[in-house]
């Protein structure tokens, strides 16, 4: 199948960026010319563990080995970024039916704001499936082994940061 040099967007938070994400990108980055993943620099959660200039860097350090791939930061809409970059699509990995429900409303939400991006699902592998960001923070703060969830160098990151702030 031919994307016709179509850019997809990969949006979201990466609090920590995790293995879960990085499958997402890699097979986004297979199925589309270009794909940005865009790190919210702004949300409505919770205060983040790292900043967005920490999220960023950790992303683009995980992904440095897919050629098509770049990371940006956000802080408005994601169709406004879409839009920003030249993304037709915009990708969002999903690991269960409460995932589809909220994706899928989002991506209403979002066709009415730009009617020419269309939102593609990409099930999580069953291996990852389990892996949320959240859940990597709280077992890092709890003192668990979190390796083989994300990436040596965020690992790393996760214990330097726990260890100040607990």
């Amino acid at each position: 199948m031919s994307t016709g040099g179509r850019t997809a967007l990969c949006p979201g938070t990466y609090d920590p960026v995790t293995y879960g994400h990085l499958d997402i990108v890699e097979r986004a980055s297979g199925l589309f010319a270009a794909v940005v993943v865009a790190v919210a620099e702004g949300s409505n959660k919770k205060q983040p563990l790292f900043t967005a200039d920490e999220r960023k860097a950790m992303v683009r350090t995980s992904v440095e080995h897919l050629g098509n791939v770049e990371v940006t930061g956000f802080n408005e809409l994601v169709t406004s970024h879409a839009r920003a970059v030249g993304a037709t699509a915009i990708v969002k990995g999903i690991r269960t039916a409460a995932d589809f429900d909220y994706e899928s409303q989002m991506a209403q939400f979002n066709n009415r704001l730009a009617p020419e991006i269309e939102t593609v699902f990409l099930p999580a592998s069953p291996e990852w499936a389990f892996l949320s960001s959240s859940g990597v923070r709280e077992a890092a703060a709890w003192g668990a082994d979190v390796d083989g969830w994300v990436p040596p160098d965020v690992a790393e990151a996760l214990r330097d940061r726990i260890g100040r702030t607990a």
